[in-house]
């Protein structure tokens, strides 16, 4: 899987969501290899796209299209300033990856990340992840040597809320407490007013 990512701020949500659609009906036909795209907005008008590619060479394919070119340069002007713009092929997905059932989905930018003990973790934690109901799934991309994003799907906000405090299992919080340092600095963005397809 190839994984685009696009984080920017707009003041016009719904302008953007209608260019979600837009892109939908007219021009998703037409992208070979297009798995799927998650995209909402934050509270503070934070904006994230991540759409899901068979391969690079399919999302190049798309980027080089005439019509995707024409798309974006109308839906760039939403955005305040210029968005940023990650991608990488190196992605880890966990209980099935993303699910369009969600109804809240967290991103987590995270830089100075031990990769090596957060993969010893993750394999720690695998028994227990199906602890959680709120929890759907999700996927890290590796953006970097020590960088990454983490995509965590929720059934809502609400339940989300209530999973955090929920009491884990004893081996799970000794897992859990030593998550903190190997992940480094992480930016947490909430996405409510979501798109997924």
């Amino acid at each position: 899987m190839f994984v685009q990512i696009i984080d920017g701020r707009t003041r016009d949500a719904a302008a953007l969501r209608e260019r979600g659609e837009d892109w939908q009906r007219d021009l998703r036909p037409g992208a070979a290899g297009f798995l799927g795209v998650t995209a909402g907005v934050a509270a503070d008008g934070r904006a994230v796209t991540i759409a899901r590619f068979e391969s690079q060479a399919a999302a190049r394919a798309n980027s080089e299209r005439a019509e995707q070119s024409e798309w974006w340069e109308g839906t760039a002007k939403l955005y305040d300033g210029e968005p940023s713009f990650v991608e990488s092929s190196d992605v880890t997905e966990w209980m099935g990856g993303g699910s369009d059932q969600a109804g809240f989905v967290q991103v987590m930018k995270s830089t100075g990340v031990d990769r090596a003990k957060i993969e010893q973790m993750d394999a720690a934690m695998e028994p227990y992840m199906g602890a959680r109901p709120d929890l759907l799934g999700g996927f890290r991309v590796w953006t970097g040597a020590d960088a990454c994003v983490d995509v965590a799907y929720f059934t809502s906000e609400a339940e989300a809320r209530q999973g955090e405090t929920a009491e884990m299992p004893a081996e799970l919080a000794d897992v859990m407490a030593g998550m903190g340092d190997a992940m480094g600095t992480t930016e947490y963005i909430d996405l409510t007013d979501l798109q997924m397809r």
